[in-house]
């Protein structure tokens, strides 16, 4: 089994200059990206946003995806890095609190240039030229939406009482707890869910944790994106160019719909890849990233929950 460890390319604009965070780590005597291996039940999202904090002090929210970064260790042992964008903004940077430890020393903001001639490693250039090339694209600074399904319920041959009341199995409780950190990797600040118990309950673990706006929409409800397509495509429109991070929590059949309408905001390459996604399991999700450009918001990143 490989080494699993996820991290992030931290960077800012300074004088519309990018800088990123590299970091120079004492035991090793090396200058690389903030990173680190996953805990037990992590999922890499998390474990990313966690050793952020750990080893610069940020907190931050994960943007696009950039690289999977994979390499031998001197053991032998193969190495997995998945790697993140992360802009830091101003308030971040300061109520940053970096201490530093036998880990990690100090960090510097650098320019591109000065990055790459920091780095201690080869292979972290790979990252780095990813996040080049989208800030060259202008399509580096990014928000989240983010299509879930609704967590494991109670089998509908099992429920008499109507679908929309079908509750979440325990087993669905304990998925819909362990999304908490997982979404909020991502900080999306709007929920927009089908109002059918087993989307509610889904997704108020994260709303009430981190007091996200909670909004009940029928056409995310089977019914509604069965019987009125067109109006739930008009939702997901809306939500697409509102300018917000956002999770849709909605239904098996219901999701089809959903991501249609996103693939309007994708290019003919994207398109084909979306058109491949596998359905979503119960409390999976699917991670968009839109590039906030000054057109139409355009899709330049896609993540599966497991990712």
């Amino acid at each position: 089994m490989p080494v699993v460890a996820a991290g992030a390319i931290l960077w800012r604009k300074e004088k519309s200059e990018l800088k990123v965070l590299m970091i120079h780590r004492t035991r090793y005597d090396d200058w690389s990206w903030p990173k680190g291996k996953l805990d037990k039940g992590e999922q890499v999202a998390e474990a990313a946003v966690r050793e952020l904090l750990e080893e610069t002090g940020l907190k931050v929210s994960l943007g696009v995806k950039l690289y999977v970064s994979e390499y031998k260790l001197d053991n032998g042992r193969r190495k997995v890095v998945h790697y993140w964008a992360a802009e830091v903004t101003d308030a971040a940077l300061k109520k940053q609190n970096f201490v530093p430890d036998e880990e990690v020393g100090s960090f510097e903001w650098l320019s591109i240039p000065e990055a790459k001639k920091r780095m201690t490693y080869k292979h972290d250039n790979a990252p780095l030229k990813e996040l080049e090339r989208l800030d060259e694209a202008n399509e580096l600074k990014t928000r989240p939406i983010i299509v879930l399904r609704h967590a494991k319920a109670t089998p509908r041959e099992e429920w008499t009482k109507g679908e929309a009341t079908r509750p979440l199995l325990p087993a669905g409780d304990v998925q819909a707890a362990a999304l908490v950190n997982v979404l909020a990797a991502y900080s999306p600040k709007f929920v927009v869910t089908s109002g059918w118990k087993r989307c509610l309950d889904t997704v108020q673990p994260y709303v009430k944790k981190r007091k996200a706006t909670l909004l009940k929409r029928s056409e995310f409800t089977e019914l509604g994106a069965k019987n009125g397509p067109r109006r739930t495509h008009k939702l997901v429109h809306k939500i697409a160019l509102g300018g917000q991070s956002a999770v849709i929590c909605s239904h098996r059949p219901a999701l089809p719909t959903v991501i249609e309408a996103l693939s309007a905001y994708a290019s003919k390459s994207v398109r084909k890849e979306i058109d491949s996604l596998d359905p979503l399991k119960p409390a999976e999700f699917y991670v968009f990233h839109l590039a906030q450009g000054e057109r139409k918001p355009k899709i330049v990143g896609i993540e599966y929950s497991e990712d």
